[in-house]
């Protein structure tokens, strides 16, 4: 069985088989050094230029960085040697994939390529130590996320992808053709999650693709996205959503700053976020007020919030609660969808989840009545008609119910402070990218 190269140090003294990418190779006088790396570490492979190493020594002066080897032989301990204080000193090598001399990018040195480029070789571009950093927390994540709400008694669906409208109205979406009818690429899984509330499952969340037919060429938007949703019945208001959302976040946290928060700080320089204090819950128009009032700025949209408004609101909230995440309440039902409860002052019972500057969360009460859901579509200006599958689950008894959805690449993006939607996806789809 391999043994993954961060297992080393209970190894030594061992004669081991290890298999890897070549790191690095050291040509010099009297002896040859490789660094072999996995997934999980590296290890320094030494080989004496000797008669007894004649073939190894030859194998080495043919290999080239980026191949992937094979390697026995012993383990053991050398203070002398920088990486990690050990070497494994090879008796056998054998070349299981060769690369060429020479790579399309030198995805070592970030900036030494354009993004695009490094995009056309993702492949490559994710060999660098701190892409295995990420998409590991990004997994620790998505892990604490699925354990809050398996303790919590969440069921988890997995909600149609191919669908018949649009989530959301005048939604650009993709569509299709599904058999002779025209279908499309669902952009959330919102009705459905509404529908498992109507079918009595309490709490329900969803880890998933959706797609977003939008021509946007911001840093911070793509066409397929992972989004991360959840909805809970016998709600009185959407503080209930956000009670809900922000001890989850809470749990998320603690886990990735407790578990990995040393690695990250050590090898990308990024302080996981403290979220020790409550969340800040402020209303758009004081919200508007504090921007205005205290940074000067004022924006001439008074139905949402402008990037420069999330980073000085995120701000804000930073100076005054010491919290990165700030909840943006009581929205204009104008700018809300049609599926939003209105409060009993007229506004969408809602909120915006920022973090760090960045909208990441919109949550919501729903509006679980048949009636009332029905002239809130015609009051949008929609057909009734076009929905009827969807009014459908609140005809035979619904909860009253809410929750919230979010993509999982802006939060990613703001954890780890990346400038771009595109270094935080495993493979970017936007609409000038459809490969690789």
């Amino acid at each position: 069985m391999r043994i993954p190269l961060n297992e080393l140090d209970n190894h030594k003294g061992e004669t081991l088989v290890l298999q890897g990418f070549v790191d690095t190779i050291r040509n010099l006088q009297y002896v040859q050094f490789v660094v072999l790396k996995d997934e999980t570490g590296k290890v320094q492979l030494s080989i004496e230029k000797n008669e007894e190493n004649k073939a190894l020594v030859e194998q080495v002066n043919q290999l080239t960085v980026e191949s992937t080897i094979k390697v026995e032989g012993v383990l053991m301990d050398n203070p002398k040697v920088k990486l990690r204080g050990m070497e494994l000193l090879p008796s056998k090598i054998e070349v299981t994939s060769k690369a060429p001399l020479e790579l399309p990018i030198d995805y070592k040195k970030k900036d030494a390529s354009l993004r695009e480029t490094r995009l056309d070789y993702r492949l490559l571009d994710l060999r660098r130590d701190e892409n295995n950093l990420f998409f590991r927390a990004q997994t620790l994540l998505l892990n604490a996320m699925r354990n809050y709400w398996f303790q919590h008694g969440f069921i988890e669906i997995n909600s149609p992808k191919i669908c018949a409208n649009a989530a959301e109205s005048g939604a650009e979406v993709f569509k299709l053709d599904y058999f002779g009818q025209t279908a499309c690429l669902s952009q959330s899984p919102q009705f459905y999650k509404q529908m498992a509330m109507a079918s009595n499952f309490g709490k329900v969340f969803e880890i998933g693709p959706a797609f977003r037919a939008e021509n946007s060429h911001t840093s911070y938007h793509a066409t397929e996205i992972q989004m991360i949703d959840a909805e809970i019945s016998w709600i009185d208001s959407c503080q209930d959503v956000m009670d809900m959302e922000e001890d989850w976040l809470r749990y998320v946290f603690h886990e990735l700053k407790t578990k990995m928060g040393d690695e990250i700080k050590e090898k990308m320089g990024i302080e996981i976020s403290d979220v020790t204090n409550p969340f800040p819950r402020i209303p758009l128009l004081e919200a508007k007020k504090i921007i205005k009032g205290k940074y000067g700025f004022e924006s001439e949209r008074k139905d949402d919030l402008e990037r420069k408004e999330e980073e000085l609101i995120c701000q804000y909230a930073k100076e005054k609660y010491g919290s990165d995440f700030v909840f943006i309440t009581k929205w204009p039902f104008s700018s809300r969808p049609f599926y939003h409860m209105k409060d009993e002052e007229g506004y969408s019972d809602s909120y915006d989840l920022l973090f760090k500057g960045l909208e990441i969360t919109t949550g919501a009460q729903r509006e679980h009545r048949w009636d009332l859901l029905k002239a809130q579509m015609e009051e949008k200006g929609l057909d009734p008609k076009d929905f009827a599958f969807y009014l459908e689950f609140f005809q035979y008894g619904c909860p009253p119910h809410g929750g919230f959805g979010f993509g999982l690449a802006r939060l990613m993006m703001q954890i780890f402070e990346i400038d771009n939607i595109r270094e935080a996806t495993f493979v970017y789809r936007g609409p000038t990218r459809l490969n690789p």
